[in-house]
């Protein structure tokens, strides 16, 4: 038998059983053999982690590739072995699916689904120096995934329609580290920390440029992550939420009261889902009022106004409740279990400053630094960009969250824009069909921060800059790396 004739009748039948019948991004199907293919590719085949490829393919699998021909399993998986994880140190092709071509189809026998056909365009990566990489080519696939005793496995694949990819300027430059600091050089950006989340997993952390003149960033550099703070003291009050410790609308008052608000009525009112939403009726910050004092400038929980007191007057009433500072808090219920080591509320003597990078203004003048003695629920938190990417992969995971937890922070708690929302400390981004990205920026004297993730499609980005306009550097560097979904977030900011 040939080649050509081993493949064309049964997947000729597969394809006229395919009626339009593809399944919802939302359906438990979808999400299934998206998992399945993360865990082939970002976490096989991209890391040369052989063993995992085979758990997942299926003892009768079949590869066929319109360069290479025809392969079985066994010669699959030696030529993968001896060709491109046999020097993974210098030579490796990486694999990012093209997610909005993903897809798929269910396959039914008996009124029960057996398998499950995945379609889709994917980009192909080639590693050169210095763990650069360069966009190599572009190809179509299709996977037939079968059940097997209860167990999801590959059972044929094919990889067709290869051909070279033409880079863009700007995918030449984010693939090359020289053109990156020189990028850099040109925006006045004295440091840039970059984290790529791909496959629900932090893939990449670089921190390019100068922490201080002279002193070139290491990859874990300190930065002072302004507003990035509060998605991290929403954790921990989710936490303890998800631990049955605290309510999201119990009111506040029954710990705390600020002193400039008790003689207004409505402090009854306010309860930890309307601060963590902005809906408190607060100004951002109560020295911004001609008094200094903090007051109500509307009910709260009827509209949103973004408020950085609100967050402060959480933490005092966590504190007073439990017992405990807000950065104890954090590190037993946050900073410890999602692997955030190197991340602090407090300036102590274990702080290390040598790798601080330092702030500077738009004339390239440094800021003096804030060394906070007390914890501040809402600025000023210290932090790597491998720790804050480990954060934003542990909230895309719903790690130690229950999941009606989960489902309010992610819920549209409070309209700010079209298709712009605050959920639960975070901003959410209506991406449509269902799809949806979390975000917080943080800004302050000498530094820009944002970071974005995509939970349906496993991406995000992390970005640390330590300049006041280091917002001018987001948008090629969202869209680079989040593609479409990077375009449509930018456009609802920009609209």
């Amino acid at each position: 038998m040939t080649k050509s004739s081993r493949f064309t009748l049964p997947f000729f039948m597969l394809f006229m059983s395919v009626t339009q019948a593809q399944t919802e991004k939302t359906d438990s199907l979808y999400k299934t053999i998206m998992s399945k293919d993360s865990l082939f590719f970002s976490v096989g085949y991209n890391t040369c982690n052989i063993k995992q490829m085979e758990n997942l393919l299926s003892e009768k699998f079949e590869f066929y590739h319109d360069k290479g021909g025809f392969e079985d399993r066994e010669k699959f998986i030696i030529d993968f072995k001896n060709g491109l994880c046999k020097s993974p140190e210098t030579y490796q092709i990486r694999r990012v699916l093209i997610n909005k071509s993903t897809e798929i189809y269910p396959m039914y026998k008996d009124g029960k689904i057996y398998a499950a056909i995945q379609n889709g365009d994917h980009l192909f990566y080639e590693k050169i120096v210095n763990h650069a990489e360069k966009l190599v080519g572009e190809a179509k696939f299709t996977h037939l995934w079968i059940l097997e005793n209860g167990e999801w496995k590959l059972k044929n694949s094919l990889s067709f329609n290869h051909h070279p990819k033409q880079t863009t300027d700007s995918e030449t430059m984010f693939d090359n580290d020289h053109s990156m600091q020189s990028w850099l050089k040109e925006n006045n950006i004295p440091a840039l920390g970059l984290g790529i989340i791909e496959g629900g997993k932090l893939q990449q952390v670089k921190v390019f440029g100068e922490i201080r003149k002279g002193i070139a960033a290491p990859d874990n550099a300190l930065f002072n992550v302004a507003s990035l703070t509060k998605p991290v003291t929403a954790m921990v009050a989710l936490r303890l939420v998800s631990l049955g410790k605290w309510k999201l609308d119990e009111p506040l008052d029954a710990y705390w009261t600020d002193p400039d608000i008790a003689n207004d009525s409505r402090y009854q009112k306010l309860t930890t889902r309307m601060i963590l939403s902005h809906q408190t009726g607060f100004p951002n910050w109560r020295w911004m009022n001609a008094d200094k004092k903090l007051n109500f400038q509307f009910d709260p929980g009827t509209k949103y106004q973004y408020s950085g007191e609100g967050f402060e007057y959480l933490r005092k009433a966590l504190e007073k409740k439990l017992g405990k500072s807000l950065d104890q808090l954090a590190k037993e219920l946050v900073f410890q279990p999602f692997g955030m080591n190197d991340t602090h509320y407090i300036w102590d003597q274990n702080t290390d400053e040598s790798r601080l990078a330092i702030g500077y203004d738009k004339d390239g003048k440094p800021y003096p630094t804030e060394k906070n003695k007390t914890a501040n629920a809402a600025d000023d938190l210290y932090t790597t960009v491998e720790d804050y990417g480990n954060f934003m992969v542990s909230v895309m995971n719903k790690k130690n969250l229950k999941p009606d937890v989960f489902q309010e922070m992610i819920k549209k708690q409070v309209k700010v824009k079209d298709q712009k929302y605050f959920g639960l400390g975070f901003e959410i981004y209506d991406l449509g069909n269902g799809d949806y990205a979390l975000s917080h920026g943080g800004a302050d004297q000498g530094t820009q921060c944002i970071a974005i993730i995509i939970p349906g499609s496993g991406k995000g980005i992390i970005i640390f800059t330590n300049i006041d306009d280091g917002y001018k550097v987001y948008e090629k560097l969202v869209l680079h790396y989040l593609g479409n979904e990077g375009k449509q977030i930018v456009d609802i900011e920009t609209r």
